[in-house]
């Protein structure tokens, strides 16, 4: 789409903010996951004790995003992303006062407070895409700052490769080194965000610097709504919000790409500390480019006529086609080969991903929109706390089999998932200001 040049583009310096905290966020939670191979041997860990860690920042974000969705909505995006990033900066920088003699139990409160904070990134990112952007370009908003989990996730390998090592120079000898400054740098870069954020960050119907040709761009496909807040308990009962609910339960796949996908690469291919860099390059470039092409897909064919619900779903189905073959990651003796199959796998779920979190906006008022995210990430929260809780047991008894029955269930969840969200919601009818139906033509 061509915008006129006298409309403005203040909106996208908002969408460059979402895009650097989402980099924050992915860059702390998956510093954990790259190091934990050296974490598990240095600590002396189970497999069972690291799941038991991982799960632990499942949980809390479970619970973080139902308590964080509504008070974003309660405080106002502003107020609220300042908690959500002030809360995670302040328990991933704890992380580094953890010592050997207690790493279990401080990994695990360090970890539990990280996902309490960390739950408010996405109701508040997908709230504030809601108010500076009018529906026909939210997709594509949102798959810009959620290409921005793949920037931490890429960044984390490489800062953890330039600055972590063990003394004895092989996986497993010697002592780990310097691993607490990665988890110290986020509180820097937060700090860099909230100064910027509280600078910039108004609501474009009282920006000064938003231009009324702009501000009506922006409205142009929404509707006016009213100041009362709608309790949280009133979209419970909606069959919307558990449709995208369910379509959630697959962030268990992604959390097991970033918790596990280190672990994988090392058992199975003897992928060291200093070499998990070009892997997760590969595999998250992959991801971010099929976040960026499944919003832009999406937005494609609603320009072209077709109803929000056929443009989403059609996305969503052709999402879950391309990820079918991460099944076969397991049968592979190839690296790269494996790497190339989870970055599909990748790519396939953040155009997913995309694609739902839109589905909140297109369907719910602006004033729920951060409440159903929440709800949506609890369900997938503890879909992810589950299974890994299961890998962690399968893993140390067993370790093929267990890799091979969660690349399975990875590749093939999602066209699993897809039937029941139709079932569920075959129509995605917008809800008016007060949670009505509002009939819409096909």
């Amino acid at each position: 789409m061509s915008e006129p040049k006298k409309i403005g583009t203040y909106r996208y310096r908002i969408l460059a903010l979402l895009a650097f905290a989402t980099t924050i966020n992915y860059f702390d939670r998956s510093l954990m996951g790259i190091m934990s191979p050296e974490l598990i041997e240095w600590f002396d860990w189970t497999k069972q004790d690291y799941s038991l860690v991982v799960g632990s920042f499942q949980l809390a974000y479970m619970f973080g995003l139902l308590i964080m969705g509504g008070l974003i909505d309660k405080l106002g995006t502003k107020k609220g992303y300042i908690l959500s990033i002030g809360i995670w900066s302040l328990f991933g920088m704890l992380h580094a006062a953890v010592g050997k003699g207690f790493s279990f139990i401080g990994f695990v409160l360090a970890r539990f407070g990280l996902g309490i904070g960390e739950a408010g990134n996405f109701p508040a990112a997908i709230k504030t895409t809601a108010e500076w952007f009018p529906k026909k370009d939210r997709a594509f908003a949102t798959g810009i700052f959620n290409a921005a989990t793949s920037v931490g996730a890429i960044a984390a390998p490489f800062v953890i490769g330039g600055i972590v090592y063990w003394t004895g120079g092989e996986r497993g000898v010697g002592e780990l080194k310097l691993w607490q400054i990665p988890f110290l740098i986020t509180g820097l870069l937060s700090a860099i965000w909230v100064f910027l954020w509280i600078r910039t960050y108004k609501k474009p119907e009282v920006h000064p610097k938003v231009s009324k040709e702009e501000l009506a761009y922006i409205l142009s496909d929404s509707e006016v709504e009213n100041e009362e807040r709608l309790p949280w308990k009133s979209v419970l009962g909606k069959r919307q919000t558990w449709a995208f609910s369910l379509a959630k339960v697959t962030d268990a796949v992604w959390w097991f790409y970033l918790f596990w996908g280190a672990i994988f690469l090392a058992e199975n291919f003897d992928v060291k500390i200093k070499e998990m860099g070009m892997p997760f390059l590969v595999i998250y470039l992959l991801a971010d480019t099929g976040s960026i092409l499944g919003g832009w897909l999406s937005g494609t064919f609603m320009k072209k006529g077709w109803s929000v619900n056929k443009a989403r779903k059609m996305t969503l189905l052709i999402c879950a086609i391309i990820i079918l073959p991460v099944c076969f990651v397991a049968f592979t003796d190839s690296k790269w080969v494996a790497v190339c199959l989870i970055g599909l796998g990748a790519a396939g779920h953040q155009a997913w991903s995309a694609n739902i979190f839109t589905l909140v906006s297109d369907i719910f008022p602006k004033k729920a929109t951060a409440s159903v995210v929440g709800i949506g990430g609890m369900v997938g929260g503890f879909a992810g706390f589950i299974s890994s809780i299961a890998l962690g047991s399968v893993l140390d008894t067993t370790q093929k089999e267990g890799f091979f029955w969660a690349f399975l269930v990875a590749g093939s969840l999602y066209l699993i998932i897809l039937g029941f969200v139709h079932l569920l919601m075959p129509n995605m009818n917008p809800l008016d200001e007060n949670l009505n139906p509002v009939v819409v033509k096909e």
